[in-house]
């Protein structure tokens, strides 16, 4: 008999491979609780919401440290929320990705306590590297805030590329997966963005859309996994070579937003419902 998404929620949550303690708890503050709803709500989104259409799903390690780096776009993240998601949906065991968040967050107390016992820290290198060293998955726009900030026409663009996570890589020995994530400016089409209203709410920006809130609608969108790349070096090398390799990554994912945007009936229609896991 089918069950329904708290039931899967629930059963993937049993198949996490985190430590929790007799509370719930993991040494980080993690809540299985506060997992839980997360999961149920971006599970909704993922299944129902949005179409979305996971592709390359097989090139995020089970187990051990790995780095998802991808681009940002859609005014906020929902890009990040789908990624958890689709990691958390789609692999097996499943896994619960940690994001870094932008540090505006922290100074938010109700965002800052959620993300927390979420799983999603602030975009600091030493909740990178710590994270990584103990084997965790860790998310990473290398675009920031100005990934997000994107206009309508702009939405397939990317923006510079921030040169720490590669430094963190290397450091840590981990492998970079590049993603591309197609949809979010469908999602919110943004024409406009009120910088001076933001700095009052203390967010980097409001996007303004065509129909005046800014809240997604429902798209379709793709997430594509790239092949890991995996750089030599100890995260001491200079400027130019760590650039070398930021460009590197930054050309995959163009590369898979490309790929993203071209026809591919045949292969869409076989992907089915929503939350697809589809092969490259």
């Amino acid at each position: 008999m089918a069950t329904g998404l708290g039931d899967n929620v629930e059963a993937r949550i049993a198949r996490l491979e985190i430590p929790w303690n007799r509370y719930g708890v993991d040494p980080y503050g993690i809540s299985r609780a506060h997992v839980r709803w997360m999961m149920g709500l971006f599970g909704l989104m993922y299944r129902h919401y949005f179409s979305v259409k996971v592709f390359g799903i097989e090139r995020v390690p089970a187990r051990g440290r790995a780095m998802l780096v991808g681009n940002h776009s859609g005014g906020i993240a929902i890009d990040a929320a789908m990624v958890l998601a689709a990691c958390f949906f789609e692999l097996e065991p499943p896994r619960l990705a940690h994001s870094m968040i932008e540090k505006f967050l922290s100074r938010m107390p109700f965002a800052s306590v959620w993300a927390g016992r979420t799983g999603q820290f602030t975009g600091l290198p030493e909740h990178a590297v710590r994270l990584l060293e103990e084997d965790r998955l860790i998310l990473v726009f290398p675009e920031g805030a100005r990934g997000t900030a994107k206009l309508f026409p702009e939405r397939h663009s990317l923006v510079d590329f921030g040169t720490g996570f590669v430094r963190m890589a290397l450091k840590t020995r981990s492998p970079i997966i590049p993603f591309g994530f197609l949809g979010g400016g469908e999602a919110m089409p943004t024409v406009a963005n009120a910088y001076a209203i933001g700095k009052l709410l203390g967010v980097p920006y409001i996007p303004i859309t065509p129909y005046g809130l800014p809240l997604p609608l429902p798209a379709n969108m793709q997430i594509r996994f790239g092949e890991p790349l995996v750089f030599e070096g100890d995260g001491n090398e200079e400027d130019h070579v760590i650039l070398g390799y930021v460009d590197q990554v930054k050309r995959v994912i163009a590369d898979l937003i490309a790929a993203g945007r071209q026809p591919q009936p045949a292969l869409l229609n076989a992907a089915g419902s929503s939350g697809a896991r589809v092969s490259p």
